[in-house]
C-alpha cells in the first residue's frame, strides 16, 4: 500500500477509535474485517498509530492546533510518524535488509506543509510542555497516582506510553519452559524467561503466533506476567475444589488448571457467557479436562450457594476500572471517570462478599484487580478484612517466598513488614499493574 493511502486508512481508524463509543481494540478489529486486504505490516502500523494517538492524546491535540487540514488527520500524522519511527528502531537488521526507511515513508505519505509543521512538532522539546501534556493522563487520575508514588510517578507516566511486551505462558500440564523457549528459537523468535514467574516468556517484537505448532498444540498462552502470578498465589493443589469466580476468557483458569495438574475440580463462573465462550477453543488445546466453565446470572446465583463452605480456593479477579493496563488498552484512561470507578468498588466489595462464602474452614481467598487505584484495591481488601474477622489476611510476600519467586519482596506493598500485598507497577516490574490481596479463612 502507497504511504499515502496507509495514513488515509490512519486517519479514518483514528477518528473511529476517538469517539469512544467502543474499546479500542474492537474498534480496530472490526476495521481489520472490513479491510481484509491489509497485510500484517499494514496491520501493525494501523493498530499502533490509533494506540500512539491514544496514549499521547493530550499532547497530539495541543500540537493539531498549529496545523492545518481535518483533526483526525493532524492526530494521524503525529501517530503515524512515531509509530513508523519505532518500527525502524525495532528491528533495524530487518528495515535495513528490506531497505525500509520511516523518513523516506513519513515524507512519501505528506503534503509538503504538513512536513514541515511535523517538523516544527518534532522540534519541541519536553521540557518546554505543560505538564498534562508530559504525562498525557486524564487529571481526575493524576492526583491519586501522585500521592501513591511521589516522583515515581513521571516513571509510571512514560511506561504508560509504551506499548506492554508480549508475555507467553507455558502450559506446565505439557511443556516446559526451556523446551518451548529452544522451540521458537528454532521458529526464530526470541524469548526470554520472565524474571518473576516460573511459568513466563518474554519475546521480542509482536511475531505472530497463531500458526506456531506450540501455539496449536496448547503449549503455549499470551499472557501477562502479573496475571500469571496472580494464578500462582493461588496455589491451587492436585485433587482441589477450585473457583475461578471472574474467569471472563479463562486466561488465569488455564493456568490455575495446569498448575493443578488437570486433578480435582475447577469452576470457572462469570456473568458473561460470551466471554465464556471465548475459554472454549483455548481449553481445548490445553488439554484440560478439570475445567468446569459456568455462565451465573450475578454473584447471588443459585450455583453460588450450592458450593458454599465446600472450595479450598477461590480467585476473585473482579471487574475493574482496567488501568493497570494501558499500555494495551490505552483508551480506558479515556472512557472511564470518576463516577464509573466508584460503581466498580461496590459492585467488587458485593462479588468479593459472595465469593467468600464458598471457601471452606483453612481454604484461601485471593482478591485481585488490574487497577492502580487504592479505592478498587486496599480499600476494599482492608473494609472486607475488617468485617471478616473468620478470614485471615495472609502476607503476599511470606507467600512469594514459600512459592520460591526470586524477589517477590519487590512486588509488594503494605502492611507493617511491607509485604502484605501484592502491587505490581508498569515501570518498576514490567508488568501490567496488578494488585492482590489473600486470605486464609479459620477452622
Amino acid at each position: 500500500m502507497h504511504p499515502k493511502q496507509l495514513l488515509d486508512a490512519c486517519t479514518e481508524l483514528v477518528k473511529r477509535t476517538l469517539t469512544f463509543e467502543h474499546p479500542a481494540d474492537a474498534v480496530v478489529s472490526r476495521f481489520f474485517r472490513e479491510n481484509r486486504s491489509l497485510g500484517p505490516r499494514e496491520r501493525a502500523t494501523l493498530a499502533e498509530t490509533a494506540y500512539t494517538v491514544l496514549r499521547k492524546k493530550l499532547l497530539f491535540e495541543a500540537l493539531a492546533h498549529s496545523g492545518s487540514g481535518p483533526r483526525e488527520r493532524r492526530l494521524a500524522i503525529l501517530g503515524f510518524a512515531e509509530c513508523l519511527k519505532e518500527q525502524s528502531g525495532k528491528e533495524p537488521k530487518t528495515r535495513a535488509r528490506e531497505g525500509f526507511d520511516s523518513d523516506s515513508f513519513v515524507k512519501a505519505a505528506l503534503l509538503p506543509q504538513e512536513l514541515k509543521w511535523l517538523k516544527d512538532c518534532a522540534s519541541i522539546q519536553p521540557e518546554d510542555l505543560m505538564e498534562a501534556h508530559r504525562h498525557n493522563l486524564p487529571e481526575w487520575l493524576v492526583a491519586p497516582l501522585k500521592a501513591q508514588l511521589g516522583d515515581a510517578f513521571w516513571a509510571l507516566a512514560a511506561s504508560m506510553e509504551r506499548s506492554a511486551p508480549l508475555d507467553l505462558r507455558v502450559n506446565i500440564l505439557n511443556a516446559k519452559r526451556s523446551d518451548v523457549r529452544k522451540e521458537l528459537e528454532k521458529a526464530g523468535i526470541q524469548a526470554q524467561p520472565t524474571p518473576y514467574s516460573p511459568w513466563g516468556l518474554r519475546v521480542d517484537g509482536k511475531p505472530a503466533l497463531a500458526r506456531l505448532d506450540a501455539f496449536t498444540r496448547g503449549a503455549i498462552e499470551v499472557q501477562d506476567e502479573g496475571s500469571q502470578l496472580l494464578a500462582l498465589l493461588l496455589d491451587a493443589k492436585r485433587g482441589e475444589m477450585v473457583v475461578d469466580f471472574c474467569a471472563g476468557a479463562g486466561g488465569k483458569t488455564l493456568a490455575v488448571g495446569a498448575a493443578m495438574r488437570n486433578t480435582g475440580r475447577l469452576y470457572a463462573f462469570d456473568v458473561s457467557g460470551h466471554r465464556l465462550d471465548a475459554l472454549k477453543p483455548r481449553l481445548a488445546r490445553s488439554g484440560l479436562s478439570n475445567v468446569h466453565p459456568a455462565a451465573i446470572a450475578h454473584e447471588r446465583d443459585e450455583r453460588i450457594k450450592r458450593l458454599a463452605g465446600k472450595i479450598d480456593r477461590v480467585l476473585v479477579d473482579a471487574p475493574c476500572s482496567g488501568l493497570g493496563t494501558l499500555r494495551r488498552n490505552p483508551d480506558l484512561k479515556w472512557r472511564q471517570s470518576p463516577k464509573a470507578v466508584e460503581e466498580l468498588t461496590q459492585k467488587q466489595a458485593a462479588i468479593l462478599e459472595s465469593s467468600a462464602r464458598l471457601v471452606k474452614a483453612g481454604g484461601r481467598l485471593v482478591y485481585a484487580t488490574c487497577s492502580i487505584l487504592p479505592q478498587e484495591n486496599e480499600a476494599i481488601a482492608e473494609a472486607f478484612s475488617a468485617a471478616h474477622p473468620d478470614f485471615v489476611p495472609l502476607s503476599a510476600g511470606e507467600l512469594l517466598e514459600q512459592l520460591k519467586v526470586e524477589g517477590g519482596d519487590a512486588l509488594c506493598s503494605g502492611g507493617e513488614d511491607g509485604r502484605r500485598y501484592v502491587r505490581l507497577w508498569p515501570h518498576r516490574h514490567e508488568t501490567d499493574g496488578f494488585f492482590a490481596a489473600v486470605w486464609m479463612k479459620k477452622a
